[in-house]
């Protein structure tokens, strides 16, 4: 298995604790990205990237080498503390920077782990941002571990264990599994907007040229005939109704 850490932490604390401790239960190989020494510019909100394409962003060279090493992974393991109840803003740029694939979602075959943790509260919260982030990208499913530690310097949490190893026997299982109707939803609006009469260019090639267009959602993942049902039906309607 391979797998990239994106560490939103500008130090090396409780929450790479836990990322080190779940990498124990993962076998295969890691490739770290530490947001804090990649020096990312702050996203200027341009909209190159969901216009033009993401070759247009003016910080590709930083963005899309991490993009490659997603797109050759198994698993994602994405890590924050919790900052003024949020990522952090090393995240939180990052993240920024990859708009376009809530347009032009991509990572419908692949698993990820998010370690989350504070001194406080927050940690659900946090958890649940980046989770739903990651489903826009496509992802197929994502597990999450989010900790309290009081501000102590040690952590013991059974939650460590369990969820990075359901995580890798999920991975190691090779099983994609059904997205919620609510991941089905946006598929059909982004979608819907690629085939509208007047469509952003940039999207309008991706869905076509993927084939995606002529799916009810990803080809590698199945759904059910409910879902395929409500996926056609939601398309039919949403493509009336954006124009």
């Amino acid at each position: 298995m391979k797998y990239v850490i994106i560490n939103g932490s500008p130090r090396r604390k409780n929450t790479w604790k836990v990322v080190k401790q779940a990498k124990e239960n993962l076998n295969g190989e890691f490739e770290e990205i530490h947001l804090r020494d990649e020096n990312i510019p702050l996203c200027v909100g341009c909209f190159n990237c969901i216009m033009e394409g993401e070759e247009k962003c003016p910080h590709y060279n930083k963005i899309h080498p991490i993009i490659e090493k997603i797109r050759h992974c198994d698993g994602i393991i994405i890590a924050s503390p919790v900052y003024a109840m949020n990522v952090t803003a090393l995240l939180k740029n990052f993240l920024d920077h990859t708009a376009y694939l809530y347009h032009r979602p991509e990572f419908f075959t692949k698993k990820a782990l998010v370690c989350v943790t504070t001194a406080g509260a927050g940690q659900k919260k946090v958890a649940n941002y980046i989770d739903e982030t990651l489903r826009h990208w496509g992802v197929n499913k994502i597990y999450k571990i989010s900790i309290a530690c009081g501000g102590k310097d040690t952590i013991e949490s059974s939650e460590i264990d369990k969820m990075s190893l359901k995580f890798f026997n999920d991975l190691k299982s090779g099983k994609l599994h059904s997205p919620k109707l609510n991941d089905i939803v946006f598929f059909n609006v982004w979608k819907a907007m690629a085939v509208s009469d007047n469509p952003i260019e940039a999207d309008k090639k991706y869905w076509n040229n993927t084939g995606l267009v002529n799916h009810d959602f990803s080809p590698e993942v199945k759904l059910n005939v409910f879902k395929k049902a409500f996926s056609k039906i939601l398309f039919f309607i949403l493509k009336r109704v954006i124009k």
